[in-house]
């Protein structure tokens, strides 16, 4: 009998394969943590920067610089490591005045961030130097025109007339192809109207679905991500810090540079961590998505959702992990189940786009591929609108699964094993 441990919330649950053909496991490619990130951030930034100048010769003490990280939810890239050596840097290497300083939260459309959550994210040196602020989508914008796509580019006035520098976690994207770089941007600092305006070509122009440009790692002919890329280039941030995080959660290279080159280079190097080959799909694939705070809520956590249905065979069985102990995490998140229920929601979707609109309608997708079974503290009649089977007790969950005879896939990392058909 295999069994295994898989993370959930801040706990562990064992899962047993009882009468399976085969099972295999998919993890990212495993790639040493970085051991010192003070060297690590002088080498990437100063040394051997990707398309840039070093650092230190963009930046003087005369500039105002806003540096833009991302919100609680990315916390676990630990961005406030990386913020906290990038603010030393510039004060004594470059000169700039802490007061010449402003660490910008690229919220896009979420909440906001309490202090607590600001001086975690910055870190508590960051937040006791210099100014760290929220950024608000329908807050006061400057417009810098707009693209070849029509999206009119709204941003952040700290985004205006100083010298950028972003720093972002790059990882697979269900819409843009890969997070991070350009994305601290657009959606970032960018207005609502942009934000959505951007983010509708998610959809098919002319069928009721998804268009068929965008996806996990799909760079090329993606208007949501040629699109980010052009509002991006308006602001022309000065200087990009891309992490990349190994398969246990922990920062494995930063990689700096140009905003655009070095994020290109960062894409990469995570496809090769976490893009992992299959040769065929599975009849029951099972997944955490590795545990708090992957699995804070159904808004984070559906990204394991969407991998593992590129993993699993038509019509088969697909067992998602994710505690979810703050619910949908966006308000209007299971708003959308009423649109289900009259069988409008793409319709409905259209007609008034929320990108947690969009992630719902991306979760159905996935979910209309087979059975979804799902540990969670969500309650079971909260999710079976969108056709998922709630359990909160594993092993009642398990005894609705006939692993009997079947090819099973495990993804011990969901959130960060993007599984892809070898040819295909």
């Amino acid at each position: 009998m295999e069994r295994i441990l898989l993370d959930y919330g801040q706990t562990r649950v064992e899962a047993a394969f009882d009468g399976a053909k085969s099972v295999t496991y998919l993890e990212p490619a495993d790639r040493p943590a970085i051991a010192d990130i003070k060297a690590a951030f002088y080498r990437e930034a100063v040394v051997r920067p990707v398309g840039s100048e070093p650092l230190d010769r963009l930046v003087g003490k005369d500039d105002r610089v806003t540096i833009v990280i991302s919100d609680i939810t990315r916390f676990w890239s630990r961005q406030d490591l990386v913020c906290r050596e990038l603010v030393d840097f510039l004060h004594q290497s470059c000169g700039v005045p802490y007061e010449n300083m402003a660490v910008l939260v690229a919220l896009g459309t979420h909440r906001g961030q309490s202090q607590e959550e600001l001086k975690k994210i910055a870190s508590q040196e960051v937040y006791e130097k210099v100014q760290v602020v929220c950024h608000d989508c329908e807050g006061e914008l400057v417009f810098l025109g707009k693209t070849s796509f029509g999206t009119p580019v709204w941003v952040n006035p700290l985004a205006g007339d100083r010298k950028v520098i972003t720093i972002g976690a790059t990882v697979h994207h269900l819409m843009s192809g890969y997070g991070g770089g350009r994305k601290s941007i657009l959606p970032g600092i960018s207005g609502k109207e942009t934000i959505l305006h951007n983010h509708m070509m998610c959809l098919d122009p002319q069928k009721p679905q998804s268009s068929g440009r965008i996806g996990m790692g799909k760079l090329e002919d993606n208007p949501v991500h040629l699109d980010m890329v052009e509002a991006a280039a308006m602001v022309n941030p000065v200087f990009g810090i891309n992490i990349v995080m190994n398969k246990d959660g922990r920062q494995c290279r930063l990689v700096c540079g140009h905003w655009l080159k070095a994020w290109e280079e960062s894409c990469r190097i995570v496809q090769e961590v976490a893009g992992v080959p299959i040769r065929e799909k599975a009849d029951i694939v099972i997944a955490s998505c590795g545990g708090y705070p992957k699995d804070i809520n159904l808004y984070q956590g559906i990204k394991t959702l969407l991998n593992m249905g590129q993993a699993v065979k038509p019509g088969g069985t697909m067992i998602f992990l994710a505690q979810c102990q703050d619910g949908g995490g966006a308000p209007d998140f299971f708003d959308w189940s009423r649109s289900l229920k009259t069988d409008s929601l793409d319709a409905d979707l259209r007609a008034g786009f929320t990108i947690a609109g969009y992630i719902f309608y991306a979760g159905c997708e996935t979910i209309r591929k087979g059975r979804v079974l799902m540990l969670t503290e969500l309650s079971p009649e909260t999710l079976k609108d969108m056709g998922i089977e709630g359990y909160t007790d594993p092993a009642a969950l398990l005894s609705q699964v006939d692993f009997t005879g079947k090819d099973v896939i495990v993804m011990p990392h969901g959130g960060s094993t993007v599984p892809y058909v070898l040819g295909e």
